[in-house]
């Protein structure tokens, strides 16, 4: 560390923040990639959601070492050009460290949105075409089977039809729903 020690205060006062928080973000990474959850355990998180209904926090320790990372690099890069005027300095890495943190919540928000619901829900079968399994009775006097596709998976699910019978190969197509059983119509 002796580099460091003959460097003017600001300077080596970046340097102090970048090589630790550095060191912990890679720390950070390799354990999110990894797919360890080492994390739990250990509360670091504040109670501070944000307003849009998503659980985004935003006093966390990632948060925070994305913050300083940001602050101290730029604080470091910009030295060289800027260094004459501390303020603008400070203010621009302030800025920057503030922009880390805003693009790790857009990231993170982004993956969020990846996340799918692929839950079978009775309901995403009305108005879609099926065909018979089984041959569905006339009249509700009985059921059949149809197979029908809801989110690229098929179902194998119970039907019945108001109208006439329907024979086995025949398209269907789901006109409602009465406990849990589909009602169908010939297309």
């Amino acid at each position: 560390m002796e580099v460091l020690e003959s460097l003017p205060t600001l300077l080596k006062s970046f340097w102090y923040i970048a090589i630790p928080t550095s060191l912990i973000f890679l720390i950070q990474t390799v354990i999110t990639f990894s797919g360890l959850d080492i994390a739990d355990g250990f509360d670091t998180d504040f109670d501070a959601h944000s307003h849009d209904g998503g659980d985004f926090q935003w006093f966390s320790l990632r948060n925070l070492i994305n913050f300083l990372l940001g602050f101290s690099w730029t604080g470091i890069s910009f030295y060289a050009t800027i260094g004459e005027k501390p303020w603008f300095l400070i203010t621009l890495s302030f800025v920057v460290g503030v922009l880390f943190v805003l693009l790790f919540f857009f990231v993170i928000k982004q993956v969020q949105k990846l996340a799918e619901d692929n839950s079978f829900k009775i309901t995403n079968t009305l108005d879609k075409t099926a065909e018979v399994y089984l041959t569905i009775p006339e009249n509700k006097k009985g059921k059949g089977k149809i197979m029908i596709s809801v989110n690229g998976a098929f179902h194998e699910l119970e039907a019945m039809t108001e109208n006439d019978r329907i024979p086995s190969g025949s398209a269907v197509k789901v006109i409602k729903i009465e406990n849990n059983i589909l009602i169908v119509e010939t297309i």
